[in-house]
């Protein structure tokens, strides 16, 4: 948030470290063999996804997406087949990496949400939906039961949102709280996965599970982006 003040290719720069300490650490998140080869790979994917974001033409700035979600899919069935038969966790090892393709590749929304504001213009969408998603992640510290934490985080990033919109000229107050739930709701998201599942990740692990929702917030505000302020 605080590098779309700076220059685009200070966001590109810094999503692309992210994408790539994202998808090295994936594979110590999900436990699966091979973690060397299945994380350069998504590490690849990442850095990829964020240089074509940043020289895309501007009317269609995630247009390669798709290609480097499907290049780093087929590069993990390619991992699997030349591990040969009978190797265990081989399904665990297929969804999970699939699914570090899918978050590090969505990386790249950061530096096309950046560019959508322009190179000389006004960053207020990524201050908007940032706001948003600390409120989230605030709310998230709290320990409190899902049940109430949901709820509260959607109203915190709505509101957060909405109020920095009024603050700040161009964007419409009900859109940006539109925005801000959509943010929170991702950030909740991730909450639930990480109070799911059994803390025995290294620091390789966690550090993916904390960059995982930093990575899809990329894309994810650069299609509200599109829908809903330019």
């Amino acid at each position: 948030m605080t590098a779309s003040y700076v220059s685009v290719p200070v966001v590109a720069v810094i999503s692309g470290v992210a994408a790539v300490l994202g998808g090295v650490c994936w594979p110590h998140l999900i436990g699966v063999p091979a973690r060397k080869t299945q994380g350069g790979v998504l590490a690849l994917v990442g850095a990829a996804a964020v240089a074509a974001a940043y020289f895309a033409p501007a009317a269609a700035m995630l247009t390669w997406l798709p290609a480097a979600v499907a290049v780093g899919v087929g590069a993990v069935f390619l991992i699997q087949l030349l591990r040969g038969t009978g190797q265990a966790h081989r399904l665990e090892s297929i969804v999970g990496i699939i699914s570090g393709v899918l978050v590090t590749a969505l990386g790249s929304g950061w530096v096309a949400a950046d560019r959508l504001a322009g190179t000389d213009g006004d960053p207020a969408l990524l201050t908007m939906t940032g706001s948003a998603a600390l409120a989230a992640v605030a709310v998230s510290l709290i320990p409190l039961p899902d049940r109430m934490a949901a709820p509260l985080g959607l109203f915190a990033g709505g509101l957060t949102a909405a109020l920095v919109a009024l603050a700040s000229a161009g964007v419409p107050w009900l859109a940006a709280a539109f925005s801000g739930v959509v943010v929170a709701a991702v950030v909740m998201a991730f909450r639930r996965l990480a109070l799911s599942r059994a803390d025995n990740s290294n620091a390789a692990g966690r550090l993916a599970l904390g960059l995982a929702p930093v990575l899809v917030l990329g894309s994810v505000i650069y299609f509200l982006g599109r829908l809903l302020v330019s």
